[in-house]
């Protein structure tokens, strides 16, 4: 009976991570529709795009990673996925992005994540962040998507807790909330500004 248990939380371990991996596929779908889609309609096309092997679908959305991307596994249970974007020359390091998810009602607002992210940047002349950012919403493949873009030196805590930050000139950050029937979904990506505006 204890080796049946075992065996069926396995399956119901490896379904969930399945279904997970499906999920983060429709939410960077969102992102990248959006962060693409910047002037045209506020609708995305749905339409099916050609399978590639580092392509993933779920449902009608499908999300191809970019080429050059390097797939990382993901340093918690609260991170869904995790990529290095290759540095431009000159840069000192990759770029990061992340797609975090903490359950159905977790992770706060999608205002209130913006203004944390937001927070995380300071402007080398003294003024404010929020002024200097810019900030959009709107639905992408029926789902509410709020981006923030802001550039400056950035200065989060290199780990919840640890107490020590990043101090990083020319940095730019860039990120959505995704909401979802199933909860709000959160991107982040950041690095030297050369490399993620490329």
């Amino acid at each position: 009976m204890r080796s049946t248990g075992k065996a069926i939380s396995k399956i119901d371990e490896v379904w969930m991570m399945k279904k997970t991996m499906m999920i983060a596929a429709m939410v960077m779908t969102a992102v990248l529709a959006c962060w693409a889609c910047a002037g045209k309609s506020s609708t995305a096309s749905s339409e099916p795009q050609s399978s590639q092997s580092n392509s993933t679908s779920a449902g009608e959305l499908h999300f191809k990673v970019s080429d050059g991307w390097t797939s990382e596994k993901p340093s918690s249970n609260m991170r869904v996925a995790q990529y290095k974007l290759p540095k431009v020359e000159g840069d000192s390091e990759d770029a990061s992005l992340v797609l975090y998810y903490f359950g159905a009602t977790q992770g706060g607002t999608a205002q209130a994540n913006i203004d944390r992210w937001i927070s995380q940047m300071q402007q080398p002349d003294g003024s404010a962040s929020k002024d200097k950012s810019k900030s959009d919403t709107r639905t992408i493949n029926g789902l509410k998507v709020s981006t923030i873009d802001v550039s400056g030196t950035y200065t989060a805590e290199m780990a919840p807790g640890s107490g020590t930050f990043h101090n990083n000139a020319d940095w730019r950050l860039r990120a959505a909330v995704i909401e979802t029937p199933k909860g709000n979904y959160f991107v982040k990506l950041v690095g030297h500004a050369k490399t993620v505006r490329r």
